[in-house]
C-alpha cells in the first residue's frame, strides 16, 4: 500500500437500504467512485474503500450524508449524490444535514417538500422572513414549486385568507386572439405550471374544492391592476417578461397582511426588442430596500435531470465566449 494508505468499510442495514444508497445498477455508486481517486468495491451490504486517509474521510462522509438523507425518509437521486460531493469537497458537509432538518410541508400523496440545495434554503429562509421575495435563477431551481409549496402551508396555518398565483401571457402575443373561449381560457396553456405545482401538492379535489370557494386564483397578470389585495400569499411567476411599469403595478397591489414572491429567470426574456424587463429593473431599484429579500440562484441549484443543468452550463458558455 502507499504511504498514507488506509481501508473503510461503509456497512449497510440491509440489502434494501444499499439499493437506495448505492442506486439502481449502483448508478450512484459509481458516480461516487467517478468522483474520487480512491478504490471503491461494493460487496452486497457492504462497501469498501481503500486509498488516502484525508480521501477515505471524505467518502465517509458522502456515505454519512447519504445514509442521514435515506433515513430521514427521502429518496436518494443522483442529483443528490452529486450534490453531496460538491458540498463535502468544499467543506460544507454539515449544511446538509440543516438543509434536511425541516419539512415545509407534507402533499396530498405524502411526499415530505424540503429544500434539496442551499440555494433553496436560502430562498426558503427568505420567504419566510421578508414580506417580499424575489427568486432569480435558471429553470429546474425548483423557485415556482417551493414558493406554491410556502402559499399552502401559509394558507394552511391561516396566515393568509387567499392564494394568488399570476404570471405574464407575453409568450402568447398575437397568438391569443386565435385560441377558442375568453381570456381567462386564452392564458390557461400559460398557467399551466402554476396549476401543476398546486395540484401535486394539494391534489386535484382540494385544487378544485379551493379554486370554486375563491381561496385559490390564478390569472393573468392583468387581472391584478386596480386591485389592493389584503391577506394573501400573491405568487408572480415568469416575471422576467414583466415590463418596468407592470412590475411597480403588481408589487402596488400588496395589501395589509400579505407576502409576495417573484420568481424569473433574467436570461429567458420573451419581451419584443428593445422592451426593458422589469425583474432586472427591480433588481437595480429594490436592492437594498428593507423587507424585500433578493435570492439568485445557480445551475448548482438545479434539481431536475442532470441534463437541465448541462444544457445551462452550455449555453452560458455560448453567450460569454459571442
Amino acid at each position: 500500500m502507499q504511504q498514507n494508505s488506509a481501508e473503510k468499510k461503509i456497512i449497510f442495514a440491509d440489502n434494501q437500504e444499499a439499493i437506495s444508497i448505492l442506486g439502481r445498477n449502483d448508478e450512484n455508486f459509481q458516480i461516487i467512485a467517478e468522483n474520487f481517486t480512491s478504490r471503491l468495491t461494493s460487496r452486497g451490504d457492504e462497501v469498501i474503500i481503500t486509498g488516502d486517509a484525508d480521501e477515505l474521510e471524505k467518502i465517509g462522509n458522502v456515505f454519512t450524508q447519504l445514509l442521514f438523507l435515506h433515513r430521514e425518509g427521502n429518496p436518494i437521486t443522483t442529483h443528490d449524490v452529486r450534490y453531496c460531493i460538491k458540498m463535502i469537497k468544499g467543506g460544507q458537509g454539515e449544511s446538509l444535514q440543516q438543509m434536511v432538518a425541516e419539512t415545509i410541508l407534507v402533499t396530498a400523496r405524502g411526499r415530505h417538500i424540503k429544500p434539496k440545495t442551499l440555494g433553496q434554503k436560502v430562498y426558503f429562509e427568505s420567504i419566510r422572513a421578508n414580506p417580499i421575495t424575489f427568486g432569480i435563477g435558471p429553470a429546474g431551481t425548483g423557485k415556482t414549486y417551493l414558493a406554491v409549496a410556502m402559499a399552502v402551508f401559509s394558507l394552511k396555518n391561516r396566515e393568509v385568507e387567499r392564494i394568488i398565483l399570476t404570471r405574464p401571457a407575453v409568450e402568447a402575443g398575437e397568438k391569443l386572439g386565435f385560441l377558442p373561449g375568453d381570456l381567462q381560457e386564452k392564458v390557461n396553456p400559460y398557467l399551466r405550471p402554476l396549476y401543476d405545482a398546486l395540484y401535486d401538492i394539494l391534489g386535484v379535489d382540494t385544487f378544485q374544492k379551493y379554486m370554486n370557494k375563491n381561496i385559490i386564483e390564478v390569472a393573468p397578470l392583468a387581472y391584478m391592476r386596480g386591485r389592493t389585495l389584503d391577506d394573501s400569499f400573491i405568487i408572480l411567476d415568469e416575471a422576467q417578461n414583466t415590463t418596468p411599469e407592470q412590475m411597480k403595478m403588481f408589487l402596488t397591489r400588496m395589501g395589509f397582511g400579505s407576502k409576495m414572491v417573484v420568481n424569473g429567470d433574467i436570461t429567458q426574456i420573451d419581451l419584443p426588442r428593445g422592451s426593458g424587463s422589469g425583474l432586472k429593473h427591480a433588481q437595480q431599484v429594490l436592492a437594498g430596500v428593507r423587507g424585500i429579500g433578493m435570492v439568485e440562484m445557480t445551475e448548482s441549484d438545479v434539481v431536475r435531470h442532470e441534463m437541465v443543468a448541462r444544457i445551462i452550463r452550455a449555453y452560458e458558455r455560448f453567450g460569454q465566449e459571442k
